[in-house]
């Protein structure tokens, strides 16, 4: 049942909704129960929980990012629910519904992202659909759902993130940047809260920094990537799409759809200049993952063609000195293999187009 529907107002009213849903059990067989928009339904949390104790029910609940959102749902039925996390389609998933040149149905990905509406349409449709997402579906349903007084505040912290992305930053450049670069005064304590809005909508995904070396949490530099490429890329009026940093965005959006944890390495390293004076300079490791007792060190690389960018770009891998598997990702088709310090360089495409390819290498 869609609550939002108006020709099930009366489905509106908690009594009658249980009513109406009684009426359909009518034995013990299982009932599968979807009700879309729920939060239109006054003590909804009520009316889910008279099912919890129904053997023969399973309850499936949605609704929209403005007004019903996962933290909603794992706070009033903590261990009772399950939280079904849908995010944009992968590649994988693209490539399997047009098939056709991978390499140019990436870079389509990397500017239009993977949201079903673009998949199938042509370029002035997919513009058309994710200005309209973005206006009504993201920054509408955040200003509302979050009673927020300074809609063009928010417009532009998003635009400050989609020029940024794939740059470490925090709550202090950001303001910072307000006011050099738009004349805006915002304190730090609204830009963090608009921070958590943006993530609590799925707009943005936050990847915190972390010292590989000391093994802790560094405050500084965190990063921020879109969840929908096309999302970002609608906000600067594609004018912004660089190859390297979309590759490095749909990297970390792919790790995520695997349940990795990410974070953003940071590797010190120490050494001595030519007047012996003692150094230290810090390494970035693109992502780290963690799954249960996987971890995983990745380096992204748009393209790798010589020795010398090879060494460029393991260099923060070499100062790890753990054993847990490193990786190089490079742009394009790349015929996988270890080198001679027994790091993985494989291509993107492989990577996309397998699941499991990270842990099965």
């Amino acid at each position: 049942m869609n609550i939002e529907d108006r020709r099930n107002k009366r489905l509106r009213d908690p009594d009658a909704l249980l009513e109406y849903v009684d009426s359909k059990m009518v034995d013990m067989d299982t009932y599968y129960i979807l009700l879309d928009e729920v939060q239109l339904v006054p003590e909804f949390e009520d009316v889910l929980n008279s099912y919890l104790h129904v053997k023969n029910a399973e309850v499936f609940v949605t609704g929209s990012n403005a007004k019903f959102l996962s933290k909603d749902v794992i706070t009033e039925f903590r261990g009772r629910g399950w939280e079904i996390r849908v995010h944009p389609l992968s590649f994988a998933e693209i490539y399997e519904a047009r098939g056709g040149d991978k390499s140019q149905l990436l870079m389509e990905y990397y500017r239009y992202g993977g949201l079903p509406g673009v998949v199938l349409e042509s370029s002035e449709e997919k513009v058309a659909y994710l200005k309209e997402v973005y206006e009504t579906v993201y920054i509408r349903d955040v200003v509302q759902r979050n009673h927020l007084r300074n809609a063009d505040g928010l417009r532009e912290l998003v635009r400050v993130l989609a020029s940024a992305m794939g740059a470490g930053t925090n709550v202090k450049r950001i303001v910072n940047t307000f006011k050099s670069e738009a004349g805006m005064d915002i304190s730090p304590n609204t830009i963090a809260k608009y921070l958590e809005h943006l993530e609590d909508a799925f707009i943005i995904s936050e990847a915190l920094r972390y010292n590989v070396k000391g093994r802790k949490y560094i405050g500084t530099g965190t990063k921020y990537y879109f969840e929908d490429m096309g999302g970002r890329n609608v906000v600067l009026g594609f004018r912004q799409v660089e190859e390297a940093h979309a590759m490095e965005n749909v990297m970390y959006n792919e790790l995520i759809r695997r349940h990795y944890q990410v974070d953003v390495g940071q590797v010190d390293v120490w050494g001595k200049d030519a007047a012996g004076i003692t150094f230290k300079k810090q390494l970035e490791v693109d992502f780290v993952l963690n799954k249960a007792s996987v971890r995983i060190y990745i380096q992204s690389a748009l393209i790798m063609p010589d020795r010398k960018k090879e060494e460029q770009e393991q260099a923060s891998l070499l100062n790890i000195n753990d054993a847990f598997k490193k990786v190089i990702i490079v742009g394009g088709y790349h015929i996988p293999h270890y080198n001679e310090y027994g790091i993985l360089i494989t291509g993107l495409f492989d990577f996309l187009m397998d699941t499991d390819s990270l842990e099965r290498m």
